[in-house]
This record gives structure tokens, C-alpha cells and sequence, in this order.
């Protein structure tokens, strides 16, 4: 029974989130910590496993959280649930594409797609946010935490080098090390 509901849940998530993985991101987060598949906190440290992983996020979440669910069928189900409603999709739009594209319609309705899903990416970020730096409520602690501090400095640093165009693998492994670093400080000195 598992393996079916996994299956239809993820489904649906896929059915109904345009603009790719980030947009499922709140989407996943509310159904695995409602089903009690997950903690909150164990959701947000997959999303953070899951963006360094070779792959679409999306289908890294599903095959972490049916597996966790149900194992390696769990997996396979929540994998094919989440990407099965693309692949419908694309297949149907792929027959009718070129008949439709020009029609006025259809393009309001893509371009009316866009916002839609910058503000499904933008909520998952700000509710993530909120967990992991104000887990306890706004306040001036919150704001002036190491965490939030580090996070920044860390921000400040990545951006600078996008802008001098560094390569993309070293400001991962750059961003990963600071990661190790801020964990290594919080353990050292019990931050």
C-alpha cells in the first residue's frame, strides 16, 4: 500500500508544479512531513544533499523519500510518480506543438506560466530559510546568529567569485568547504 500511495503522491506533486524541481521543493516538503515519512529537519538536509547530487532535484527527493519509505520499490515508485506526468505531457505537446504555439492563448497561458513558478521557487526558499535560520521565531538573536552571519559571508564570497568568473565545480567545492568549516567551528567550540 505503500508503494501505490507513494506513487500517487508523487504523481501528483508532478502533476501540478511547473517550473521544475525548486518548484516542487515546498510541495515535497509538506507532503513527506504530513505523512510523517520525514522530519522537517531531515527534508531540509536532503534538499541540500540533493542540489550537490548529479541530477534533476526533484528526482533526487522522490527516490531519497520512497526509499526511506519503502525501500528500493518505494523508490521506483516515488521516482515514476514525480516524472510520469512530464513525460505525458511532453509527449502530448510534442504532437500538438507546432499547431498550437502560435495560437494567443496558449502562449498567455505559458507566459502567464512564468511568474507562477518564480513565486513556487521563491516560497520554497523562504520557508527553508525560515527553518533552518529562524527555527525558534524572528528576533534580533536570530538575525545577528553566526549562522546567518557565516551563511552571508559565505553568499558574499560565491558571489564575488561568479563575478570574476570562476569555475563553477570550485565555488561547489569552495562552498562545501565552508559548510565543513562552520560544522567543524559549531563542534569545536558548541555554537
Amino acid at each position: 500500500m505503500d508503494v501505490l500511495y507513494l506513487l500517487w503522491t508523487f504523481f501528483k506533486i508532478g502533476a501540478c508544479t511547473f517550473g521544475g524541481g525548486y518548484a516542487m521543493v515546498e510541495l515535497v516538503k509538506e507532503q513527506v512531513t504530513v505523512n510523517g515519512w520525514m522530519e522537517v529537519q531531515e527534508v531540509i538536509d536532503f534538499i541540500a544533499i540533493s542540489e550537490s547530487t548529479p541530477g534533476p532535484i526533484a528526482v533526487n527527493m522522490a527516490t531519497y523519500v520512497g526509499y526511506n519509505v519503502a525501500g528500493i520499490p518505494g523508490a521506483i515508485a516515488a521516482t515514476t510518480g514525480v516524472v510520469l506526468p512530464s513525460l505525458i505531457i511532453i509527449m502530448i505537446i510534442a504532437k500538438v506543438y507546432k499547431k498550437f504555439i502560435a495560437n494567443r492563448f496558449v502562449a498567455g497561458g505559458m507566459r502567464g506560466l512564468r511568474p507562477a513558478a518564480i513565486g513556487l521557487i521563491a516560497a520554497a526558499g523562504i520557508s527553508i530559510a525560515a527553518e533552518v535560520f529562524l527555527p525558534f521565531g524572528f528576533s534580533v538573536e536570530s538575525i545577528l546568529s553566526y549562522e546567518i552571519i557565516f551563511t552571508l559571508v559565505t553568499l558574499g564570497l560565491c558571489m564575488y567569485l561568479v563575478y570574476k568568473k570562476a569555475k563553477p565545480h570550485f565555488i561547489l567545492i569552495l562552498s562545501a568547504a565552508c559548510g565543513l568549516l562552520w560544522g567543524s567551528i559549531q563542534n569545536l567550540f558548541g555554537i
